[in-house]
Protein backbone atom coordinates (compact mmCIF):
# COMPACT_ATOMS: atom_id res chain seq x y z
CA UNK A 1 0.00 0.00 0.00
CA UNK A 2 1.33 3.68 -1.44
CA UNK A 3 2.37 6.23 2.23
CA UNK A 4 -0.29 8.88 2.13
CA UNK A 5 1.06 12.15 0.96
CA UNK A 6 0.86 15.02 3.58
CA UNK A 7 -1.94 17.55 2.67
CA UNK A 8 0.26 20.46 3.23
CA UNK A 9 -2.41 22.77 1.46
CA UNK A 10 -5.30 22.07 4.13
CA UNK A 11 -2.34 22.37 7.11
CA UNK A 12 -1.18 25.28 5.74
CA UNK A 13 -4.54 26.58 5.62
CA UNK A 14 -5.23 26.02 9.18
CA UNK A 15 -2.38 27.36 10.08
CA UNK A 16 -2.87 30.35 8.49
CA UNK A 17 -6.53 30.60 9.94
CA UNK A 18 -4.82 30.64 13.54
CA UNK A 19 -6.90 27.16 14.38
CA UNK A 20 -6.12 24.38 15.65
CA UNK A 21 -7.30 20.85 15.04
CA UNK A 22 -9.82 20.84 17.50
CA UNK A 23 -11.15 24.68 16.85
CA UNK A 24 -11.59 23.99 13.09
CA UNK A 25 -13.31 20.67 13.49
CA UNK A 26 -15.70 22.84 15.57
CA UNK A 27 -16.08 24.81 12.72
CA UNK A 28 -17.21 22.25 10.82
CA UNK A 29 -19.63 20.67 13.04
CA UNK A 30 -21.34 24.47 13.72
CA UNK A 31 -21.55 25.02 9.55
CA UNK A 32 -24.62 24.76 7.62
CA UNK A 33 -23.55 21.32 5.95
CA UNK A 34 -22.42 20.65 9.67
CA UNK A 35 -26.22 20.98 11.18
CA UNK A 36 -28.08 19.59 8.53
CA UNK A 37 -26.58 16.56 8.14
CA UNK A 38 -25.41 16.85 12.07
CA UNK A 39 -21.71 15.71 11.53
CA UNK A 40 -19.71 14.71 13.75
CA UNK A 41 -16.12 16.01 12.75
CA UNK A 42 -13.20 15.67 15.69
CA UNK A 43 -9.55 16.14 15.55
CA UNK A 44 -8.69 13.33 14.87
CA UNK A 45 -10.52 13.88 11.86
CA UNK A 46 -8.50 16.64 10.58
CA UNK A 47 -5.46 14.87 11.54
CA UNK A 48 -6.63 12.38 9.34
CA UNK A 49 -6.93 15.01 6.43
CA UNK A 50 -3.50 16.63 7.19
CA UNK A 51 -1.80 13.52 7.17
CA UNK A 52 -3.14 12.45 3.74
CA UNK A 53 -5.03 9.45 4.97
CA UNK A 54 -8.13 10.09 3.63
CA UNK A 55 -7.47 11.70 0.03
CA UNK A 56 -11.47 12.55 -1.01
CA UNK A 57 -14.30 12.98 2.29
CA UNK A 58 -17.37 12.16 1.83
CA UNK A 59 -19.76 14.54 0.52
CA UNK A 60 -21.43 16.37 3.40
CA UNK A 61 -17.56 16.94 5.06
CA UNK A 62 -16.71 18.29 1.56
CA UNK A 63 -19.62 21.04 1.56
CA UNK A 64 -18.86 21.90 5.06
CA UNK A 65 -15.31 22.55 4.34
CA UNK A 66 -15.65 24.54 1.43
CA UNK A 67 -18.17 26.72 4.02
CA UNK A 68 -15.73 26.82 6.41
CA UNK A 69 -12.59 27.78 4.31
CA UNK A 70 -14.10 29.24 1.12
CA UNK A 71 -12.17 27.10 -0.74
CA UNK A 72 -12.83 23.97 -3.06
CA UNK A 73 -11.51 20.73 -1.73
CA UNK A 74 -8.96 20.54 -4.92
CA UNK A 75 -7.63 24.24 -3.68
CA UNK A 76 -7.15 22.53 -0.34
CA UNK A 77 -5.37 19.52 -1.42
CA UNK A 78 -7.41 16.99 -1.79
CA UNK A 79 -7.70 14.94 -5.11
CA UNK A 80 -11.04 13.37 -6.56
CA UNK A 81 -11.02 9.90 -7.14
CA UNK A 82 -12.36 7.96 -10.06
CA UNK A 83 -15.89 7.54 -8.47
CA UNK A 84 -15.89 11.26 -7.12
CA UNK A 85 -16.93 14.41 -8.58
CA UNK A 86 -16.57 18.09 -8.08
CA UNK A 87 -20.42 18.21 -7.92
CA UNK A 88 -21.39 14.65 -6.51
CA UNK A 89 -24.69 15.55 -4.84
CA UNK A 90 -26.08 15.89 -8.72
CA UNK A 91 -23.39 12.73 -9.61
CA UNK A 92 -26.25 10.46 -10.15
CA UNK A 93 -28.10 13.27 -12.43
CA UNK A 94 -24.89 14.09 -14.65
CA UNK A 95 -23.63 11.00 -15.57
CA UNK A 96 -24.07 9.65 -19.22
CA UNK A 97 -27.10 6.84 -19.37
CA UNK A 98 -28.41 4.68 -22.20
CA UNK A 99 -30.97 4.79 -24.46
CA UNK A 100 -34.73 6.12 -23.48
CA UNK A 101 -36.62 5.23 -26.30
CA UNK A 102 -36.54 3.03 -29.82
CA UNK A 103 -34.58 5.43 -32.61
CA UNK A 104 -32.30 7.28 -29.27
CA UNK A 105 -28.34 6.67 -29.94
CA UNK A 106 -26.61 5.77 -26.53
CA UNK A 107 -24.19 8.63 -27.43
CA UNK A 108 -21.80 9.67 -24.44
CA UNK A 109 -23.03 12.93 -23.48
CA UNK A 110 -21.03 16.24 -21.61
CA UNK A 111 -20.09 14.46 -18.16
CA UNK A 112 -22.28 17.84 -17.23
CA UNK A 113 -25.35 16.90 -19.19
CA UNK A 114 -28.35 15.84 -16.97
CA UNK A 115 -28.68 12.26 -17.17
CA UNK A 116 -31.94 10.89 -16.08
CA UNK A 117 -31.31 7.57 -17.55
CA UNK A 118 -32.60 4.10 -15.02
CA UNK A 119 -29.53 2.86 -13.05
CA UNK A 120 -28.50 0.11 -14.82
CA UNK A 121 -25.85 -1.32 -12.47
CA UNK A 122 -25.74 -1.95 -8.48
CA UNK A 123 -23.14 0.66 -8.36
CA UNK A 124 -25.70 3.06 -9.59
CA UNK A 125 -28.33 2.10 -7.83
CA UNK A 126 -26.10 2.25 -4.43
CA UNK A 127 -24.94 5.65 -5.68
CA UNK A 128 -28.82 6.88 -6.00
CA UNK A 129 -30.09 5.83 -2.59
CA UNK A 130 -27.28 7.36 -1.44
CA UNK A 131 -28.18 10.77 -2.70
CA UNK A 132 -31.74 10.37 -2.35
CA UNK A 133 -31.08 10.07 1.39
CA UNK A 134 -28.16 13.15 1.42
CA UNK A 135 -31.19 14.78 -0.24
CA UNK A 136 -34.28 13.47 1.79
CA UNK A 137 -32.34 14.62 4.95
CA UNK A 138 -31.18 17.88 4.14
CA UNK A 139 -34.76 18.85 2.80
CA UNK A 140 -36.21 16.86 6.30
CA UNK A 141 -34.08 19.15 8.23
CA UNK A 142 -35.03 22.16 6.41
CA UNK A 143 -38.42 21.20 7.22
CA UNK A 144 -38.49 20.28 10.81
CA UNK A 145 -36.06 22.82 11.95
CA UNK A 146 -38.36 25.32 10.46
CA UNK A 147 -41.97 24.73 11.33
CA UNK A 148 -43.09 28.40 11.54
CA UNK A 149 -41.69 29.41 7.85
CA UNK A 150 -45.35 29.02 5.79
CA UNK A 151 -46.64 30.54 8.65
CA UNK A 152 -44.46 33.58 8.01
CA UNK A 153 -44.53 33.60 4.34
CA UNK A 154 -48.37 33.39 4.81
CA UNK A 155 -48.23 36.43 6.99
CA UNK A 156 -45.36 38.10 4.81
CA UNK A 157 -47.81 38.19 1.61
CA UNK A 158 -50.83 40.10 4.02
CA UNK A 159 -48.37 42.48 4.63
CA UNK A 160 -47.53 42.43 0.59
CA UNK A 161 -50.96 42.90 0.03
CA UNK A 162 -51.63 45.69 2.30
CA UNK A 163 -49.01 47.35 0.51
CA UNK A 164 -49.67 46.78 -2.83
CA UNK A 165 -53.38 47.84 -2.42
CA UNK A 166 -52.25 51.58 -0.08
CA UNK A 167 -52.93 54.47 -1.77
CA UNK A 168 -52.48 56.55 0.51
CA UNK A 169 -50.57 59.92 0.27
CA UNK A 170 -46.56 58.69 0.20
CA UNK A 171 -45.05 60.39 3.28
CA UNK A 172 -42.21 62.62 2.69
CA UNK A 173 -38.55 62.50 3.02
CA UNK A 174 -35.57 61.44 1.41
CA UNK A 175 -35.01 59.12 -1.41
CA UNK A 176 -31.55 57.35 -1.47
CA UNK A 177 -31.82 55.58 -4.77
CA UNK A 178 -28.38 53.55 -4.50
CA UNK A 179 -29.74 52.21 -1.51
CA UNK A 180 -33.12 51.70 -3.34
CA UNK A 181 -31.32 50.01 -5.92
CA UNK A 182 -29.35 47.65 -4.24
CA UNK A 183 -32.45 46.65 -2.04
CA UNK A 184 -33.90 45.81 -5.39
CA UNK A 185 -30.83 43.64 -6.00
CA UNK A 186 -30.78 41.58 -3.63
CA UNK A 187 -34.72 41.17 -3.49
CA UNK A 188 -33.89 39.85 -7.30
CA UNK A 189 -30.73 37.60 -5.91
CA UNK A 190 -32.51 36.19 -2.64
CA UNK A 191 -35.98 35.39 -5.91
CA UNK A 192 -33.76 33.75 -7.76
CA UNK A 193 -31.81 31.64 -5.16
CA UNK A 194 -35.16 30.56 -3.94
CA UNK A 195 -35.48 31.98 -0.68
CA UNK A 196 -38.87 32.97 -0.77
CA UNK A 197 -39.84 33.78 2.54
CA UNK A 198 -36.91 36.39 2.67
CA UNK A 199 -38.26 37.92 -0.25
CA UNK A 200 -41.65 38.48 0.97
CA UNK A 201 -40.75 39.78 4.20
CA UNK A 202 -38.41 42.66 2.74
CA UNK A 203 -41.07 43.81 -0.15
CA UNK A 204 -43.84 45.69 1.78
CA UNK A 205 -41.36 47.97 2.41
CA UNK A 206 -39.60 48.27 -0.30
CA UNK A 207 -42.69 49.17 -2.57
CA UNK A 208 -43.52 51.57 -0.06
CA UNK A 209 -39.91 53.67 -0.68
CA UNK A 210 -39.87 52.82 -3.98
CA UNK A 211 -43.25 54.65 -4.29
CA UNK A 212 -42.64 57.69 -2.03
CA UNK A 213 -39.49 57.89 -4.06
CA UNK A 214 -41.14 57.72 -7.55
CA UNK A 215 -43.29 60.56 -6.24
CA UNK A 216 -41.06 63.03 -4.84
CA UNK A 217 -37.87 62.37 -7.44
CA UNK A 218 -37.87 64.55 -10.16
CA UNK A 219 -36.32 64.54 -13.91
CA UNK A 220 -33.61 61.27 -14.79
CA UNK A 221 -33.92 60.22 -10.73
CA UNK A 222 -37.39 59.74 -11.06
CA UNK A 223 -37.13 58.16 -14.24
CA UNK A 224 -34.49 55.50 -12.07
CA UNK A 225 -37.23 55.37 -9.46
CA UNK A 226 -39.70 53.83 -12.27
CA UNK A 227 -37.63 51.59 -13.09
CA UNK A 228 -36.58 49.95 -9.82
CA UNK A 229 -40.36 49.71 -9.06
CA UNK A 230 -40.65 48.21 -12.18
CA UNK A 231 -38.31 45.32 -10.99
CA UNK A 232 -39.55 45.29 -7.58
CA UNK A 233 -42.88 44.62 -8.33
CA UNK A 234 -42.09 42.17 -10.87
CA UNK A 235 -40.70 40.37 -8.18
CA UNK A 236 -43.58 40.66 -6.24
CA UNK A 237 -46.04 38.90 -9.00
CA UNK A 238 -43.62 36.52 -9.01
CA UNK A 239 -44.00 35.34 -5.08
CA UNK A 240 -47.51 35.83 -5.80
CA UNK A 241 -47.43 33.54 -8.64
CA UNK A 242 -45.79 31.08 -6.96
CA UNK A 243 -48.17 31.04 -3.59
CA UNK A 244 -50.85 30.54 -6.52
CA UNK A 245 -52.67 34.01 -5.23
CA UNK A 246 -53.63 35.22 -9.05
CA UNK A 247 -55.48 38.35 -8.19
CA UNK A 248 -52.55 40.32 -6.16
CA UNK A 249 -50.15 38.93 -8.67
CA UNK A 250 -52.32 40.12 -11.63
CA UNK A 251 -52.30 44.01 -9.20
CA UNK A 252 -48.18 43.54 -8.93
CA UNK A 253 -47.87 42.69 -12.68
CA UNK A 254 -49.77 45.61 -13.86
CA UNK A 255 -47.93 47.91 -11.63
CA UNK A 256 -44.99 47.10 -12.89
CA UNK A 257 -45.84 47.37 -16.10
CA UNK A 258 -47.28 50.79 -15.33
CA UNK A 259 -43.64 51.77 -13.88
CA UNK A 260 -41.78 50.42 -16.66
CA UNK A 261 -43.42 52.40 -19.27
CA UNK A 262 -43.08 55.48 -16.64
CA UNK A 263 -39.30 55.09 -16.99
CA UNK A 264 -39.47 55.23 -20.71
CA UNK A 265 -36.75 52.55 -20.63
CA UNK A 266 -37.91 49.69 -23.58
CA UNK A 267 -35.30 47.33 -21.98
CA UNK A 268 -37.48 47.77 -18.75
CA UNK A 269 -40.70 47.71 -20.52
CA UNK A 270 -40.25 44.29 -22.50
CA UNK A 271 -38.87 42.83 -19.27
CA UNK A 272 -42.26 44.12 -17.47
CA UNK A 273 -43.74 42.18 -20.45
CA UNK A 274 -42.72 38.82 -19.15
CA UNK A 275 -44.46 39.45 -15.75
CA UNK A 276 -47.83 40.34 -17.31
CA UNK A 277 -47.45 37.16 -19.74
CA UNK A 278 -47.03 34.88 -17.01
CA UNK A 279 -50.19 36.10 -15.26
CA UNK A 280 -52.15 35.91 -18.20
CA UNK A 281 -51.24 32.33 -18.47
CA UNK A 282 -51.89 31.38 -15.08
CA UNK A 283 -55.01 32.97 -15.32
CA UNK A 284 -55.59 30.83 -18.45
CA UNK A 285 -55.29 33.62 -20.86
CA UNK A 286 -53.42 31.35 -23.02
CA UNK A 287 -53.96 33.10 -26.61
CA UNK A 288 -53.64 36.41 -24.75
CA UNK A 289 -50.44 35.58 -23.58
CA UNK A 290 -49.04 34.43 -26.73
CA UNK A 291 -49.62 37.38 -28.29
CA UNK A 292 -48.58 39.99 -25.84
CA UNK A 293 -45.42 37.83 -25.45
CA UNK A 294 -44.63 37.42 -29.39
CA UNK A 295 -45.65 41.55 -30.00
CA UNK A 296 -43.06 42.53 -27.20
CA UNK A 297 -40.68 40.46 -28.25
CA UNK A 298 -40.83 41.97 -32.20
CA UNK A 299 -41.69 45.75 -30.99
CA UNK A 300 -37.65 45.37 -28.71
CA UNK A 301 -36.78 43.39 -31.83
CA UNK A 302 -37.68 46.00 -34.43
CA UNK A 303 -35.84 48.63 -32.07
CA UNK A 304 -32.63 47.58 -32.03
CA UNK A 305 -29.97 47.22 -34.49
CA UNK A 306 -26.89 46.42 -32.69
CA UNK A 307 -28.36 44.16 -29.57
CA UNK A 308 -26.29 43.68 -26.57
CA UNK A 309 -26.50 41.32 -24.17
CA UNK A 310 -29.65 42.63 -21.98
CA UNK A 311 -31.35 43.31 -25.43
CA UNK A 312 -30.89 39.39 -26.45
CA UNK A 313 -31.77 38.30 -22.63
CA UNK A 314 -35.19 40.09 -22.31
CA UNK A 315 -35.85 39.44 -26.42
CA UNK A 316 -35.04 35.74 -25.63
CA UNK A 317 -37.00 35.50 -22.53
CA UNK A 318 -39.73 37.35 -23.90
CA UNK A 319 -40.27 34.23 -27.40
CA UNK A 320 -39.87 31.67 -24.00
CA UNK A 321 -42.65 33.00 -22.67
CA UNK A 322 -44.49 33.56 -25.99
CA UNK A 323 -44.15 29.48 -26.29
CA UNK A 324 -44.97 28.20 -23.22
CA UNK A 325 -48.17 30.10 -23.51
CA UNK A 326 -48.69 29.02 -27.33
CA UNK A 327 -48.02 25.22 -25.79
CA UNK A 328 -50.87 25.67 -23.39
CA UNK A 329 -53.59 26.38 -26.01
CA UNK A 330 -52.01 23.44 -28.05
CA UNK A 331 -50.65 25.65 -30.48
CA UNK A 332 -47.49 23.25 -31.44
CA UNK A 333 -46.91 25.32 -34.55
CA UNK A 334 -46.28 28.92 -32.88
CA UNK A 335 -44.83 26.94 -30.04
CA UNK A 336 -41.91 25.61 -32.33
CA UNK A 337 -41.60 28.64 -33.73
CA UNK A 338 -41.17 31.19 -31.07
CA UNK A 339 -38.86 28.22 -29.42
CA UNK A 340 -36.59 28.01 -32.55
CA UNK A 341 -36.15 32.21 -32.55
CA UNK A 342 -35.42 32.28 -28.84
CA UNK A 343 -32.53 28.95 -29.81
CA UNK A 344 -31.16 32.18 -32.48
CA UNK A 345 -31.09 34.68 -30.05
CA UNK A 346 -29.18 32.15 -27.25
CA UNK A 347 -26.88 31.25 -29.69
CA UNK A 348 -26.36 34.54 -30.67
CA UNK A 349 -25.78 35.64 -27.28
CA UNK A 350 -23.47 32.18 -26.81
CA UNK A 351 -23.34 31.73 -22.59
CA UNK A 352 -25.60 31.48 -20.04
CA UNK A 353 -26.13 34.27 -18.22
CA UNK A 354 -28.60 36.38 -15.94
CA UNK A 355 -28.47 39.77 -18.25
CA UNK A 356 -31.82 42.07 -16.98
CA UNK A 357 -31.92 39.01 -14.35
CA UNK A 358 -33.55 36.75 -17.21
CA UNK A 359 -30.93 33.76 -16.68
CA UNK A 360 -31.35 33.66 -20.39
CA UNK A 361 -29.03 31.40 -22.32
CA UNK A 362 -29.27 28.28 -24.46
CA UNK A 363 -29.13 25.91 -21.72
CA UNK A 364 -32.68 28.39 -20.53
CA UNK A 365 -34.29 27.44 -23.68
CA UNK A 366 -33.26 24.01 -23.35
CA UNK A 367 -34.91 24.16 -20.24
CA UNK A 368 -38.09 25.49 -21.87
CA UNK A 369 -37.98 22.86 -24.12
CA UNK A 370 -38.56 20.68 -22.04
CA UNK A 371 -41.57 22.03 -20.05
CA UNK A 372 -43.22 22.76 -23.58
CA UNK A 373 -42.23 18.85 -24.71
CA UNK A 374 -44.41 17.89 -20.94
CA UNK A 375 -47.44 20.43 -21.52
CA UNK A 376 -47.97 19.39 -24.62
CA UNK A 377 -48.03 15.87 -23.55
CA UNK A 378 -44.39 14.22 -24.90
CA UNK A 379 -42.92 13.14 -21.48
CA UNK A 380 -40.10 11.02 -23.57
CA UNK A 381 -38.91 14.26 -25.59
CA UNK A 382 -39.42 16.51 -22.34
CA UNK A 383 -36.33 14.01 -20.57
CA UNK A 384 -34.39 13.47 -23.92
CA UNK A 385 -34.46 17.51 -23.80
CA UNK A 386 -33.36 17.63 -20.11
CA UNK A 387 -30.28 14.97 -20.84
CA UNK A 388 -28.62 17.71 -23.27
CA UNK A 389 -28.76 20.56 -20.27
CA UNK A 390 -25.53 21.26 -18.40
CA UNK A 391 -27.33 21.67 -15.21
CA UNK A 392 -23.85 23.43 -13.87
CA UNK A 393 -24.27 26.45 -16.58
CA UNK A 394 -27.47 27.27 -15.52
CA UNK A 395 -26.85 30.83 -13.51
CA UNK A 396 -29.81 30.62 -11.02
CA UNK A 397 -31.31 27.99 -8.32
CA UNK A 398 -34.99 28.90 -9.46
CA UNK A 399 -34.39 27.57 -13.01
CA UNK A 400 -32.26 24.78 -12.00
CA UNK A 401 -35.29 23.47 -9.43
CA UNK A 402 -37.82 24.05 -12.03
CA UNK A 403 -36.42 21.78 -14.86
CA UNK A 404 -35.74 19.24 -11.78
CA UNK A 405 -39.38 19.31 -11.06
CA UNK A 406 -40.59 19.92 -14.62
CA UNK A 407 -38.33 16.42 -15.56
CA UNK A 408 -39.95 14.82 -12.21
CA UNK A 409 -43.48 15.05 -13.59
CA UNK A 410 -42.56 13.78 -17.13
CA UNK A 411 -41.12 10.65 -15.40
CA UNK A 412 -44.18 10.61 -13.25
CA UNK A 413 -46.06 10.60 -16.33
CA UNK A 414 -44.12 8.01 -18.06
CA UNK A 415 -44.84 5.63 -15.10
CA UNK A 416 -40.97 5.52 -13.70
CA UNK A 417 -41.48 6.68 -9.88
CA UNK A 418 -38.67 5.85 -8.24
CA UNK A 419 -36.53 8.40 -11.38
CA UNK A 420 -39.97 11.28 -10.59
CA UNK A 421 -39.17 10.91 -6.76
CA UNK A 422 -35.56 11.21 -7.69
CA UNK A 423 -35.00 14.28 -9.13
CA UNK A 424 -37.90 16.06 -6.90
CA UNK A 425 -35.69 15.36 -4.30
CA UNK A 426 -32.52 16.89 -5.97
CA UNK A 427 -34.69 20.18 -6.46
CA UNK A 428 -35.46 20.09 -2.89
CA UNK A 429 -32.12 19.63 -2.02
CA UNK A 430 -31.07 22.71 -4.33
CA UNK A 431 -33.99 25.39 -2.90
CA UNK A 432 -36.49 23.25 -0.11
CA UNK A 433 -38.39 26.29 -0.70
CA UNK A 434 -39.37 25.12 -4.24
CA UNK A 435 -40.85 22.42 -2.13
CA UNK A 436 -41.63 23.34 0.76
CA UNK A 437 -43.77 26.66 -0.09
CA UNK A 438 -45.41 26.06 -3.23
CA UNK A 439 -49.01 24.22 -3.82
CA UNK A 440 -47.96 22.74 -6.93
CA UNK A 441 -45.21 20.89 -6.19
CA UNK A 442 -47.09 19.72 -2.80
CA UNK A 443 -49.43 18.37 -5.45
CA UNK A 444 -46.31 16.85 -7.47
CA UNK A 445 -45.45 15.22 -4.30
CA UNK A 446 -49.20 13.96 -3.23
CA UNK A 447 -49.54 12.16 -7.11
CA UNK A 448 -46.26 10.41 -6.80
CA UNK A 449 -46.97 8.82 -3.44
CA UNK A 450 -51.09 8.23 -4.64
CA UNK A 451 -49.64 6.50 -7.56
CA UNK A 452 -46.10 5.00 -6.41
CA UNK A 453 -45.73 1.12 -6.96
CA UNK A 454 -45.46 -1.17 -4.06
CA UNK A 455 -41.63 -0.99 -4.67
CA UNK A 456 -41.02 2.62 -3.78
CA UNK A 457 -44.32 3.12 -1.26
CA UNK A 458 -42.67 3.36 1.41
CA UNK A 459 -39.64 5.90 0.39
CA UNK A 460 -42.73 8.00 -0.97
CA UNK A 461 -45.10 7.85 1.75
CA UNK A 462 -41.82 8.83 4.24
CA UNK A 463 -40.78 11.48 2.19
CA UNK A 464 -44.41 12.65 1.66
CA UNK A 465 -44.90 12.80 5.73
CA UNK A 466 -42.20 14.77 6.27
CA UNK A 467 -43.31 17.60 3.87
CA UNK A 468 -46.87 16.98 5.51
CA UNK A 469 -48.64 15.89 3.05
CA UNK A 470 -51.17 12.81 3.04
CA UNK A 471 -52.77 10.71 -0.47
Amino acid sequence: MPEATPNVKLRAWRNSAKLSRAEMAKMVNLSASGIKYALTCDEERIRRWEAGEVSWPREPYRLALAEVTHHDPEDLGFAPTKRARTTPDLDALIRPSGDFSAGTDNRILSPHSVNLGDPGRDEDGMRRREFVGLAGAALFSAVVGQPDKNHGIASDIETLAAALVDYSAPLDGPADLGALAAAVATAKQNYQACRYSQVAAALPSLLRRLRTACTMLTGDRQLRAYALSAEAHHVAASILLKHEDKGLAWLAADRSVQAAHASGNPLMIGSSARIITHALMDDGHHRAATNMASTAAQRLDADLSHPSPDDLSVYGTLLLRGAVAAALHANRHTAAELLDEAEQAGRRLGHDGNHMWTAFGPNNVLCHRVNIALRLGDAGTAIENARKIDLNALPINERKATVLLDTSRAFLAWGKHDRALYVLRAAGDIAPEEITGRPATLRLVRDILATAPISIRREAREYAEALGVSA
